[in-house]
């Protein structure tokens, strides 16, 4: 087949592809009918989740796992918009990690809506002016995201669904060149994920805190002679250049962001629970809390702990481990748990992710 013959089959499939888009969009629709009359969650992650582990399982190549979870996730985001059009808050302005999080989460079919702060995410969900919300819980080189715990204890969200944002550092700016910066716009987690090429490259720039790596790109916008660490989406929606890319230290960081809104998503075969509590302030206390995870073979992913802010010295410890609350060994062990503890709050079940 000459170029012409190849081109036209690519039209036939092309027309195949949008009769059956169109057939899957229509069916997209009366699902939507069926949640509304039974009041579901129109977000279903441990749905979508097996969808795209069944679809990357069957995929026997050309299309990397990575370019097809990319084109379903538009798929699934347009269809989901058909069942309800959702709106979803997180933490602004636009082209922060978290705005690009959300789209990898969520797909374009969403309205998302830029947040000042953290605790001002979770408010959007809780007076039901967003449906969900996606925050930053860890970074893989500069640890948990305290913000984002603290808010937790006085929340009654629950954590929907996780997604992991490969953490890509850029040098943007209104200069052509290195030599005419005089200052570096940047959040302190960013610049430290920068630190050993920015010793390098600007040794004797003056380093400016902001509150996003994204208004870091607005204030640059302002200025010919400053620069920001900040997305690449960020230089396209504030229109600056890429002096620098990839300059981040370690090309393995990431960071864990949460969905959090209403629905308890169901058992997907790959779950995660996230659990808050507090001990009493007694000689191993904590030891004996934890001791329950490891009774019922309970793997933890994370732990951490946080001032209570009403009593000195007193802590809450946030964990996440394997499971799903409805399986017997996580329901055994959280029961076990209980015996230990002032108090324990479940944060969320939840599809574990890639």
């Amino acid at each position: 087949m000459d170029l012409h013959d190849l081109r036209k089959e690519i039209d036939r499939l092309d027309q195949q592809v949008l009769e059956l888009l169109t057939k899957r969009a229509e069916i997209a629709l009366e699902i939507g009918k069926h949640k509304q009359r039974a009041k579901k969650s129109f977000f279903t992650p441990e749905r979508e989740h097996q969808v795209l582990n069944r679809l990357t399982s069957a995929n026997k190549g050309p299309l990397p796992n990575t370019a097809l979870r990319a084109i379903y996730r538009e798929i699934i985001s347009a269809s989901r918009s058909l069942e309800k059009p959702l709106t979803v808050a997180y933490w602004g302005p636009p082209a922060t990690n978290t705005h690009m999080a959300s789209i990898q989460k969520f797909g374009s079919s969403c309205s998302f809506m830029p947040m000042d702060t953290i605790p001002d995410v979770f408010s959007e969900v809780e007076r039901e002016r967003a449906d969900y919300g996606v925050v930053p819980i860890e970074n893989s080189t500069e640890g948990v995201i305290n913000h984002t715990l603290d808010t937790f204890l006085a929340s009654k969200l629950k954590i929907c669904s996780e997604v992991y944002l490969p953490i890509t550092h850029n040098l943007l700016s209104q200069a052509s060149s290195l030599s005419e910066i005089k200052r570096v716009y940047s959040i302190p987690t960013a610049t430290a994920q920068c630190r050993n090429w920015l010793r390098a490259n600007l040794p004797d720039v003056e380093i400016l805190d902001v509150s996003t790596t994204a208004r870091g790109a607005q204030l640059c916008a302002e200025e010919p002679a400053s620069a920001a660490i900040a997305t690449s989406l960020a230089a396209e929606i504030y229109g600056l250049k890429l002096l620098a890319e990839h300059i981040e230290d370690n090309p393995q960081n990431r960071t864990r962001f949460l969905v959090v809104g209403y629905n308890e998503p169901a058992p997907s075969g790959r779950d995660k629970t996230s659990v808050m509590f507090s001990v009493p302030h007694k000689a191993g206390s904590l030891f004996r809390a934890m001791s329950a995870f490891e009774k019922y073979d309970i793997n933890l992913t994370m732990i951490e702990s946080r001032p209570t802010k009403l009593t000195p010295w007193e802590y809450v410890f946030f964990i996440d481990c394997q499971g799903h609350i409805k399986d017997q060994s996580v329901q055994k062990a959280l029961a076990a748990l209980k015996e230990y503890t002032l108090f324990v709050t479940v944060l969320g079940s939840y599809p574990e992710a890639e």
